[in-house]
């Protein structure tokens, strides 16, 4: 090896080796000319300045398509040069809309034509994945030293748990999605406000709501009114993403949780359940907890913009991030865009908290209501938590690795969590503040975060992460077939075609029919291993 030279000898256009172990990841100006800081420990044993490890290897990863600067598949094309310049390998990066990624992801696995060497996968296509031994595990690979590294170590259980099956390692980690409560720190902190809502009400306004009941108070309080001051036009109370086939579905699964599942000491039969009984497969969705929460969102999108029935992700975020409306309850994203000044006027004003707790629950046990004065929050891991799997038929497993875990060690992390454009959330133990995890306030700060806005929203997804009743993650064959039957039943609930009940009626009766076609004994086996059920 040359001798290393004072500074940085080994320079590239997108590499930067320095001789004091250093290494810098350069972006460029497509994305700011941002700088990452690495090592050459952190970096792996196959890659350095003299070293192409796979130099003519050519690999293809298959992701979502939210254009070279959006959600998820952003994050790949900034760092796909990185990747060619240190490994000497090619790679192409196949990008499909959300809506048809599953279905061509699993095209080509079932037939085994190996387009793919890494997809990028939603945690909700485990089942499918593990089923068909479709991908690999990783365990080995991480193991070696040879790769970037990263470890499992950082992610609370209920993230680790969407990246592995029965504890083995198959998913390389990138991000940490759930649902929490965004709203107006301004406003419901605002004396005048406060008064003129206890007038109005009856009681103090919470801030935040302890509960969804008080969150509805508040929302229907300040709907109509006039609070953005950048238009003469009425505002909101809240702002929803119900766009069918899109996002719109997880709205109800993190708001319905604290109605629909039982709290208990452990999950069994009755307690800490959501989706299906884990005895039999008989579905849940259609319980008296699941029906009153899809009627308490249909009263809540009330207080929204009628619009909102066929907003994707970005409208509606727009319209919070505009000034528009006090809460929206969603992924992590939000937080990290209130603090862009292209897109933000609220930044310094953008709360947030863990999602609220209901102040009654469906005993699923006693088959009735219990109605609570200390309502507990539920947990939720909501979402894909999109990463990368390596396809079984690769080629080319090793190279395909090494760009996934490039993806994962620590600096590029934290990276993307700090740039709201990434769709990458935060959720891992270096992301979190002190005491309860390794970052500093002061770090946040430099990268431009408003300091009450970010010690509110880590906080908020620490508890969220870490709850002590967590929403079970639906992880079987045919998730995407279950969620898709929901999905356009709730819109038809939602848009008035049908009552709660008829859609959730409806819903569990396709469920039944799915179950029985895909084989109620193997399902209810991969169910209860998903969820951790122990009989």
């Amino acid at each position: 090896m040359t001798a290393l030279l004072a500074g940085s000898a080994y320079a590239g256009q997108y590499v930067e080796w320095r001789d004091d172990g250093s290494v810098l990841l350069k972006l460029g100006p497509d994305y700011d000319n941002a700088v990452i800081e690495t090592s050459r420990e952190e970096l792996g044993a196959l890659f350095g300045p003299d070293q192409k490890p796979f130099e003519g290897v050519n690999i293809t990863v298959l992701t979502l398509d939210s254009g070279p600067k959006g959600g998820i598949s952003g994050p790949i094309m900034a760092l796909r040069p990185v990747w060619e310049e240190l490994s000497g390998g090619k790679l192409d990066v196949a990008l499909v809309p959300i809506t048809d990624l599953y279905a061509k992801m699993m095209l080509d696995l079932r037939q085994g034509t190996g387009l793919y060497d890494a997809i990028v996968v939603a945690a909700f296509f485990y089942g499918d994945l593990i089923a068909g031994n479709y991908i690999l595990p990783i365990d080995d690979y991480m193991a070696s030293g040879d790769f970037p590294q990263w470890s499992y170590d950082s992610m609370p259980d209920s993230l680790r748990t969407l990246y592995t099956w029965k504890g083995v390692g198959y998913g390389t980690l990138n991000d940490a999605d759930g649902q929490v409560l965004y709203y107006r720190r301004d406003l419901l902190n605002d004396p005048k406000w406060q008064a003129e809502f206890k007038q109005e009400v009856g009681y103090d306004m919470p801030v935040p709501p302890r509960t969804w009941q008080q969150l509805l108070d508040i929302a229907r309080f300040f709907d109509g009114k006039n609070f953005d001051a950048n238009d003469p036009d009425p505002d909101s109370g809240i702002v929803l993403h119900l766009k069918v086939g899109e996002q719109g579905l997880y709205h109800f699964q993190s708001l319905s949780a604290p109605f629909a599942i039982t709290p208990g000491e452990k999950l069994d039969r009755y307690h800490r359940v959501y989706w299906f009984d884990p005895t039999d497969m008989t579905p849940l969705i259609n319980s008296p907890g699941h029906v009153a929460a899809l009627e308490f969102l249909q009263e809540l999108a009330k207080t929204g913009p009628s619009a909102q029935i066929s907003w994707s992700l970005g409208e509606a975020w727009d319209y919070f991030l505009r000034g528009k409306s006090v809460f929206v309850f969603s992924w992590g994203d939000v937080g990290s865009l209130c603090q862009d000044p292209s897109r933000s006027k609220i930044q310094g004003n953008c709360a947030a908290s863990v999602l609220p707790g209901s102040d009654r629950y469906w005993d699923h046990e006693k088959q009735q209501w219990v109605e609570t004065d200390d309502p507990r929050p539920v947990g939720n891991t909501t979402g894909g938590s999109w990463h990368g799997v390596i396809s079984a038929f690769s080629e080319n497993p090793e190279a395909a690795y090494s760009f996934l875990s490039l993806m994962a060690i620590k600096p590029v992390s934290i990276w993307n969590a700090n740039n709201g454009w990434t769709g990458v959330d935060p959720g891992f133990t270096y992301q979190f503040l002190e005491p309860v995890g390794e970052a500093k306030l002061e770090d946040y700060v430099k990268a431009g975060w408003d300091p009450n806005d970010v010690q509110d929203y880590l906080k908020a997804y620490y508890e969220n992460f870490n709850a002590e009743t967590m929403l079970p993650y639906l992880r079987i064959e045919g998730t995407p077939e279950y969620w898709d039957i929901m999905d356009k039943n709730l819109s038809a609930a939602m848009s008035g075609e049908k009552t709660a009940k008829e859609a959730l009626d409806d819903t569990a009766k396709v469920w039944e029919e799915i179950t029985d076609r895909l084989g109620r004994e193997r399902i209810l086996k991969q169910y209860q291993e998903a969820i951790g059920f122990e009989g």
